[in-house]
């Protein structure tokens, strides 16, 4: 039986227990051995104090501890929320102090700045750091001490409604919110993602995503409810494609999941065609349009690999999957779609008004599924404000909850939907309303381009930035001045950008998304530089 996210390691190691579900630079972790290792973490905790429905911080880089800090978290009664470890002690404080956090799963590097966080934020606990390495102002276990706890599950009442964890994410404000998300949730997005991505045993997931970002879930919680192997990328392979490209052919993965721009980069600067990569079965994408001509560059690298565009904000997990043609020459000129709303789920494409829109035109995307959270952490209103509460024809008593995406979709003939943009991505520019994320379509399409960004900048009147980034074969070739030439021949002019800026790298959010706002930030300073 099935009902809580850790159940689904527990049964898998009780068909499998030798076999191996975390995998991190060369250690290795059983299913067997994970499970006594969650064991013993949650009954530390609970000696630390931890109750049912408390938050437990995992505050770590990569390593074989995230996994059982999170299933140790679980089988606590506790709900796990990932910190990202590369945050400004200020952002850690509000974190802690927002969700409530007084123990902590972290590692002997961060003892410090947790001994002054805690000056704000009393902490109880942190486990992972050794008593003797430091004098804090809170309790400290390392995994030794861990290790010489009971091996046996704690008994701890909890049904599938409880939170199993809270994942903070930015947004497109930059104020961060807690979405909360259940063992319901969590387990529903694990057992569809294994039934539609056929994941099995010998499959060997490469966990690209760091932990406090959502796509992680699936390495996390569909591998071990698979019975697969789960290879935890060391933080430093992230940033050398073709260290990385090494590691994928050596680990032999076979399925692939990360935001687009880690797809780009291995192309780009993988070496990709001196490795034998002839395992890797499946390449999922997401969080971001993959520009189609790198797309379909990758595709023929890796004539092997079903590729799959998979869309769903961090409050659904998942909810759409579109399975990429062989030869995708018909998105030449325009984004693949994101395919059809899976069998778990419902949707509506609705107007400004929350009308729904006829076959064919352009509308909001809501979405009502399993897997979709409960809320955001202490925010009623922006709760309320997220959802859309649809009456049934069978009665007003009941109600269906739809998840407004904020992104702005287009139903064709077939059913699948094709994603054109963000809702607060339109802007109006000279009385006319423009897609930012249709000028960076058009601007990524140039030959030269390997990503853009535009943005709006908040002036009397406003006008459109854009900046590009340029493969490096291209780069003694092209100007901005060419760049605003190719978009002047494919836009409309009030679309048109008054400024391009190339640019050898972008600022990047934890997940590996471009920053815009840290973008628009830096043009902001050049541009104040020049006018001095």
């Amino acid at each position: 039986m099935r009902f809580l996210i850790q159940h689904a390691l527990d049964l898998s190691a009780a068909k499998t227990p030798d076999s191996t579900v975390f995998r991190y630079n060369g250690d290795e972790l059983t299913y067997s051995e994970c499970v006594t290792r969650t064991n013993q973490l949650a009954n530390s905790l609970i000696a630390q104090g931890v109750e049912r429905g408390d938050r437990v911080g995992i505050y770590l880089h990569k390593s074989l501890e995230s996994a059982i800090a999170i299933y140790g978290i679980l089988k606590a009664g506790a709900i796990y929320v990932p910190i990202d470890p590369r945050l400004p002690p200020m952002t850690v404080t509000h974190l802690l102090s927002q969700c409530g956090i007084r123990h902590l799963v972290s590692e002997g590097s961060k003892a410090t700045s947790l001994d002054d966080i805690a000056v704000d934020v009393p902490l109880d606990s942190v486990i992972g750091i050794t008593k003797d390495e430091h004098e804090l102002r809170f309790s400290t276990l390392s995994w030794q001490d861990v290790s010489e706890a009971p091996s046996s599950a704690p008994d701890i009442p909890m049904i599938e409604s409880d939170l199993a964890y809270i994942m903070y994410t930015s947004g497109s404000t930059g104020k961060p919110k807690g979405i909360m998300h259940t063992h319901r949730s969590g387990l529903s997005y694990a057992q569809r993602s294994m039934e539609v991505y056929g994941v099995v045993p010998g499959d060997i997931l490469a966990n690209h995503s760091p932990l406090h970002f959502d796509m992680s879930t699936f390495d996390y919680f569909t591998g071990p409810l698979a019975g697969a192997t789960t290879v935890i990328i060391p933080e430093p392979y992230m940033l050398l494609p073709a260290s990385l490209s090494e590691l994928i052919e050596d680990e032999g993965i076979t399925i692939w999941y990360s935001v687009s721009n880690a797809l780009v980069d291995l192309l780009v600067r993988g070496d990709i065609e001196n490795r034998d990569l002839g395992k890797l079965r499946l390449v999922n994408f997401g969080g971001e349009p993959f520009p189609p001509n790198h797309l379909r560059d990758l595709m023929a690298r890796l004539p092997g690999a079903r590729f799959c565009n998979v869309y769903g904000p961090a409050e659904v997990n998942q909810c759409t999957f579109f399975n990429v043609p062989d030869l995708p020459n018909q998105f030449a000129d325009r984004f693949v779609p994101i395919g059809r709303v899976w069998d778990i789920a419902d949707s509506l494409i609705v107007d400004p008004e929350d009308n729904e829109v006829a076959q064919g035109e352009q509308g909001e995307l809501l979405v009502a599924s399993s897997t979709c959270m409960r809320g955001y952490w202490q925010d009623p209103d922006r709760t309320k404000a997220a959802f859309f509460i649809q009456q049934s024809s069978e009665g007003a008593s009941v109600q269906r909850r739809y998840y407004r995406t904020g992104d702005i979709v287009r139903s064709d003939e077939q059913g699948r939907l094709d994603f054109l943009g963000r809702k607060d991505r339109q802007v109006k520019v000279r009385g006319f309303r423009v897609e930012l994320d249709g000028i960076e379509a058009v601007l990524t399409s140039h030959e030269s381009a390997a990503e853009s960004a535009a943005w709006i900048v908040d002036a009397t009147p406003p006008s459109i930035h854009a900046a590009i980034l340029i493969k490096e074969t291209y780069l003694s070739e092209v100007t901005a001045s060419a760049l605003m030439q190719f978009l002047s021949a494919n836009l409309p002019s009030y679309a048109v950008p008054s400024r391009i800026a190339i640019r050898n790298a972008f600022p990047r959010t934890g997940s590996g998304k471009i920053d815009r706002r840290a973008l628009k930030e830096l043009d902001m300073t050049e541009a104040s530089q020049v006018d001095r």
